[in-house]
């Protein structure tokens, strides 16, 4: 039987797994978020709510824009103008 992990430890887990999740996610450009939706029922985007909501609840404001580009690693547009493809090219 494993020892329970304290607290403290679990947070930084936690928080080390969020930033591989997020890494993966950055090395994995050709994954669209329309995919991820539809798949997984979360996207980047989520995940960047997500991570604006929680500074939120500890006292730090950031915008959308702020809390897009911790998740992207590049400003939204950018990700957008080189990543994302339309839908419509991948049922030709």
């Amino acid at each position: 039987m494993s020892n329970p992990i304290p607290e403290a430890e679990r947070t930084e887990i936690e928080a080390a797994a969020f930033r591989r999740l997020v890494k993966h996610l950055r090395d994995n450009t050709d994954v669209q978020n329309i995919d991820l939706m539809n798949l997984a029922g979360f996207c980047r985007n989520c995940l960047s709510k997500w991570y604006r909501a929680e500074a939120d609840e500890r006292g730090f404001e950031i915008s959308d824009p702020q809390a897009r580009e911790e998740i992207y690693g590049m400003p939204y547009e950018d990700w957008k103008a080189l990543y994302q493809t339309d839908p419509k090219q991948d049922h030709k």
